[in-house]
C-alpha cells in the first residue's frame, strides 16, 4: 500500500502491544498504522474591500419636474423683509395665477432654462418672465415694452432684435430670450457682479439705478438694492422675483401647488428656406394655425417675412413631419398669388394695404424701383391663402379683437387728425388717455399716426357737438340712383377728398348704384 507507512519496532516492545495485528512474525515485526498527514498551516484569506453602495441624488438635468430642476439651482441671496412678504402674500391669495402662468410657460420654459444654464446665470432668472408678462408672448405694456421678456424698442435694437411690418423680434421666443439674457449679463457686469442691481436696472434702466447708487454713496448711505430710492414699480420688481423663488423652494409651506412640467425639450426650430404662408406651414406641421402663432408670436402678418433667415418654432413631435412635407413643397407653392390690374388713382401704398403686404415687396416682385405705376398694367402680389380672419393672432386680428372688446355703452371710432395726441383726444371724450391706449393696444407714450383709427368707449350718451368733440363712426353706405361723390359728402358733412381717399375712387368716373362706400361719419353732424 503506497499510502501506508511501515514502522519498525524493537523486539522487546512487541509483547506489550496487546491487540495489535502483526503482518508477519520476523525477528523484527512491523505494525500497520493509519497514514499520518503532515501538518499544514492555512494560508491567510485576504478578501477584497467591499465598496459601500452610495445612491447619489439626481442632478437637475435628471429630475422629472422642470420646476424642481430650476429650484435646485437657485443662487440669489434670500431675504426676509416686508417687501418680499407682501409679494408672497399676494401669490398665496392667487393660486390660480400660478396655474395659468405655468400652463403658458410649458412650451418655452425648458429652452429658457437651458440657455440660462449655458451662461452660468442664477436660475431665478427663469422666473423673470412671470414677473414681466406671466409668460404671455403677446404682452404689450404701458411702457411700450413687448413680448414675454417685455423688451422696449431701443433695448431690442441695441441687442440685435429686428422689428418691421412683418416681424417683431421682441415677441420671438428664441430671439427675445437671447437678447434678454445678453442684456442681463451686460447689467451684471456693469454693476460689478450685483445681481439685484442688475435686475432692478432691467426694469428701470441702468442709468436710473446708477444714479441712485451714486446718490446714496454721496450721502454716505448703503448702496445695496434695498437702500436705493427707486420708482415704486422697481422697488416691487425684485421682491416679486424673490417671492416666487421662495414659493418654488417651499411650496407646501405656503400652500401653493406648482403644476408638474416635464423636464424635456418641447420645441424645435426649423428653417423654412423661403417665405411661407403660416396657414400652409400649420397644415404641413399638422397643427392648428392658432397654435403655430402661439409658438411664433414674432410674426405680425399672415406669412413669414420675405427677406431674412427666419425659422419656425414647432413642437418636437411635429418638426420631423414638417421637414418632410416642406421638402415636397416647391418654393413657388409656399405662397398664393394674385394678378392685380392697376386702376386709375391707385397708389402702391393703397394696393399694398388692401392686400396685406408692403410697397417694397410689390416693387421687388414686379421689378421696379419707384412708386410710379400706370393704370391698366398688372401687378403680381402675394396674398394670404385663407381669409384674413383665420389668422387670429396676427397683429391686425389681435388689434381688432382688442378694439372690439366691449368696455362701455357707446363705441366711437375716431380718426387721428394732424396735431392730435392721446391727451387731447381723451379730454375731448372725457376719458382717460391711458384707457384709450389700452382699448387700442397701445402704450400711452406711443406716437399717433395720421389717419389711425382709435376706438373710444363711453358710458354716457353721445358727446356734445362743441368744437373738437367729434363722435366718429365707420358706416357702409350703399350708393343710390342719382348719387354723386359731392352729394354724399354734403349729406354726411364730409370732404370730397376724404370720401375719395377712403374708397380709392376715380373722380372722373361715375358712382354705380349698389356700390358700397366706407365713410367716417361724425354722428353729431349728419344732415337729416
Amino acid at each position: 500500500m503506497s499510502n501506508v507507512r511501515k514502522i519498525v519496532l524493537p523486539t522487546l516492545l512487541v509483547s506489550s502491544l496487546a491487540g495489535c495485528e502483526l503482518t508477519s512474525q520476523p525477528e523484527q515485526p512491523t505494525l500497520v498504522v493509519a497514514p499520518i498527514e503532515e501538518p499544514r498551516h492555512a494560508e491567510p484569506v485576504i478578501s477584497e474591500p467591499v465598496e459601500p453602495i452610495v445612491v447619489l441624488p439626481p442632478t437637475p438635468q435628471e429630475v422629472a419636474n422642470l420646476w424642481q430642476r430650476i429650484e435646485m439651482q437657485f443662487s440669489l441671496p434670500q431675504t426676509d423683509n416686508k417687501q418680499v412678504t407682501s409679494q408672497l402674500n399676494w401669490y398665496r391669495k392667487h393660486p390660480k395665477y400660478i396655474e395659468r402662468m405655468s400652463n403658458r410657460a410649458e412650451p418655452y420654459l425648458f429652452f429658457i432654462v437651458q440657455e440660462i444654464e449655458k451662461r452660468g446665470m442664477p436660475l431665478e432668472i427663469a422666473l423673470l418672465p412671470i414677473v414681466e408678462s406671466a409668460f404671455d408672448p403677446f404682452a404689450y405694456s404701458h411702457g411700450a415694452a413687448s413680448g414675454m421678456w417685455q423688451i422696449i424698442g431701443d433695448t431690442g435694437k441695441r441687442f440685435g432684435l429686428k422689428n418691421n411690418w412683418w416681424y417683431d423680434g421682441r415677441r420671438d421666443v428664441v430671439a427675445s430670450t437671447h437678447a434678454a439674457l445678453d442684456y442681463l449679463q451686460f447689467l451684471h457686469k456693469h454693476f460689478k457682479g450685483d445681481w439685484l442691481h442688475a435686475l432692478a436696472a432691467y426694469n428701470s434702466g441702468e442709468g436710473r439705478v446708477g444714479r441712485a447708487i451714486k446718490r446714496n454713496r454721496k450721502l454716505g448711505k448703503a448702496t445695496d438694492f434695498w437702500s436705493l430710492k427707486l420708482p415704486n414699480e422697481t422697488r416691487d420688481y425684485v421682491p416679486k422675483l424673490l417671492a416666487l423663488a421662495k414659493l418654488l423652494k417651499a411650496p407646501d409651506e405656503y400652500g401653493i401647488a406648482w403644476p408638474t412640467l416635464e423636464n424635456t425639450l418641447q420645441v424645435e426650430q426649423v428653417a423654412t428656406g423661403s417665405q411661407i404662408d403660416l396657414a400652409l406651414a400649420a397644415k404641413l406641421a399638422g397643427m392648428k394655425l392658432k397654435d403655430l402663432y402661439q409658438l411664433n408670436p414674432g410674426f405680425n402678418r399672415w406669412a413669414t417675412p420675405p427677406n431674412g433667415d427666419y425659422k419656425l418654432l414647432l413642437p418636437v413631435e411635429s418638426a420631423a413631419e414638417f421637414k418632410v412635407a416642406l421638402k415636397k413643397t416647391p418654393k413657388k407653392d409656399r405662397l398664393h398669388w394674385t394678378r392685380y390690374q392697376i386702376k386709375s388713382g391707385d397708389t402702391i401704398g393703397q394696393i399694398a394695404q388692401r392686400h396685406q403686404t408692403t410697397s417694397s415687396i410689390i416693387r421687388q416682385i414686379n421689378g421696379f424701383k419707384g412708386n410710379n405705376i400706370r393704370a391698366g398694367k398688372f401687378l403680381l402680389i402675394p396674398i394670404a391663402s385663407n381669409n384674413l380672419s383665420d389668422y387670429q393672432l396676427s397683429a391686425d386680428s389681435r388689434l381688432a379683437a382688442t378694439q372690439n372688446k366691449k368696455r362701455g355703452q357707446l363705441k366711437t371710432t375716431y380718426i387721428v387728425q394732424s396735431g392730435d395726441n392721446l391727451w387731447d383726444i381723451a379730454r375731448k371724450f372725457k376719458v382717460s388717455h391711458r384707457s384709450i391706449a389700452k382699448w387700442n393696444g397701445m402704450a400711452p407714450t406711443d406716437n399717433l399716426r395720421l389717419g389711425k383709427k382709435l376706438v373710444i368707449w363711453q358710458n354716457t350718451g353721445i358727446a356734445s357737438s362743441g368744437p373738437g368733440n367729434k363722435v366718429l363712426r365707420t358706416i357702409t353706405y350703399r350708393v343710390r340712383n342719382g348719387d354723386s361723390i359731392a352729394r354724399i359728402a354734403q349729406k354726411f358733412n364730409l370732404k370730397i377728398k376724404d370720401v375719395v381717399r377712403w374708397n380709392s375712387l376715380n373722380v372722373k368716373k361715375y358712382l354705380q348704384p349698389g356700390q358700397h362706400l366706407k365713410l367716417q361719419v361724425d354722428v353729431t353732424q349728419i344732415n337729416s
